[in-house]
């Protein structure tokens, strides 16, 4: 059963990203099922941090963009709006090369807040940071 208010165009997700931080340091939508999102960041000179690695706040940016997008697409565009009122990281091992992968998945999808839990792995599949996002749901104005 899906969680979508309405089939998710993957290539009008990514068109969201024009002009935006997301576009900037190349995040990418790359997967979306019937109850999570998943996405791509490179790891590379544009998310890392004087060591080398993928810098925590680009892990948190990844984060918290899975997350976001997956709160817009179970609401009614219209009429609701969802924006971001607390986001969290452990980072649990290091990123040097590759990509880092995130796959988002809603944990409560309440009528005025939602949370998702967003993990973070490294080009070899191991976890390298998890994440947890609350978003407000609020109405347009």
């Amino acid at each position: 059963m899906s969680i979508w208010f309405k089939e998710p165009d993957l290539d009008e997700v990514n068109s969201w990203s024009e002009g935006t931080l997301l576009e900037h340091i190349g995040i990418e939508i790359t997967n979306i099922g019937d109850d999570y999102l998943e996405g791509t960041m490179p790891a590379d000179h544009r998310t890392f941090q004087p060591y080398k690695l993928v810098h925590g706040g680009a892990n948190i940016v990844l984060a918290e963009t899975l997350g976001s997008i997956g709160g817009m697409l179970t609401i009614d565009p219209d009429k609701y709006i969802c924006v971001g009122q607390e986001v969290n990281g452990n980072h649990l091992r290091g990123v040097r090369s590759g990509v880092v992968r995130g796959r988002a998945q809603q944990v409560h999808g309440g009528s005025k807040s939602q949370v998702w839990e967003i993990k973070l792995y490294d080009s070899n599949d191991k976890l390298s940071c998890i994440s947890r996002l609350t978003l407000a749901v609020v109405e347009k104005r």
